[in-house]
């Protein structure tokens, strides 16, 4: 296994044990390979603000490429380096769209500092939850001070099936995708997804996609899994990222992350 020069892992589900955790031994794996040179960047779909709650992660990681490739983060200097963010527009088409598609939705939107959300709203986030609530759906996209994901959210709704029905309505300019959320569809900028933020990032340092290694678990991840030169998809991951990835792990509950990166540095 040759060493990479990037590692790229999500975190909920592949890098976290259950619960959010990082455990020592991630933990330590992580500051290992950045001691040796390695750029390590934590992948996700949450927003920014996560790291203010996490510091251990956030001391662990060169930089985060958050809600599912809108927005590059640098923890360490607390400051957005670069965002991709959804027109009003476009936003609210396909939030009109996907209530005749799912009349049961709820919908937000993540600004990249606060999520905005219409009344009845109900998906809470168990790490960096802040939202303001409008009067109507339509004020939504006017109070939001940009847009870097819309959530659309059934509380009685199972994620595959929304994707599935998501995929089969005409929904141009957007780019759909799932990150296991109970009953939630996130949605980007057409041109926005793990992976093209992670090869600008790795572009604008000379990294090529053969030198990146990547770990995953849900459908928002394949097409990072698919891009790097080498990818796992962690045991129990969905079945896209299983069959996107060239290689599979140990479940985050059995730190198989940290199990790779120890291989890799031959730590033991």
């Amino acid at each position: 296994m040759n060493r990479p020069r990037v590692i790229a892992t999500d975190l909920d589900g592949t890098l976290l044990a259950p619960g959010g955790v990082l455990t020592e031994r991630s933990r330590i794996a992580l500051q290992t390979a950045r001691g040796q040179g390695i750029a390590v960047l934590a992948v996700t779909a949450r927003p920014p603000r996560v790291f203010d709650e996490w510091p251990a992660l956030a001391a662990s990681v060169d930089a985060a490429i958050c809600a599912n490739g809108a927005v590059v983060y640098s923890p360490e200097r607390r400051e957005f380096e670069a965002s991709r963010t959804l027109d009003a527009e476009t936003a609210a088409a396909v939030a009109k769209t996907l209530r005749a598609a799912l009349p049961s939705v709820k919908v937000a939107v993540e600004t990249g500092f606060e999520v905005v959300a219409e009344p009845g709203y109900s998906k809470v986030d168990s790490v960096g939850d802040k939202r303001v609530f409008v009067e109507t759906a339509d004020e939504i996209f006017t109070a939001a001070t940009q847009i870097v994901k819309l959530l659309v959210h059934d509380a009685d709704g199972g994620a595959d099936a929304m994707l599935a029905a998501a995929r089969a309505v005409a929904l141009p300019g957007v780019h759909l995708s799932h990150s296991g959320g109970a009953g939630l569809l996130e949605i980007t900028a057409a041109d926005v997804s793990k992976a093209a933020a992670l090869a600008a990032w790795c572009a604008a340092r000379g990294v090529d996609a053969a030198d990146v290694i990547a770990f995953g678990d849900m459908p928002n991840d394949v097409p990072m899994l698919q891009w790097a030169g080498r990818s796992y998809a962690v045991a129990g991951a969905h079945p896209e990222a299983a069959e996107a990835a060239t290689d599979r792990c140990g479940s985050n509950a059995d730190d198989g992350v940290a199990h790779v990166i120890e291989q890799l540095l031959a730590l033991h």
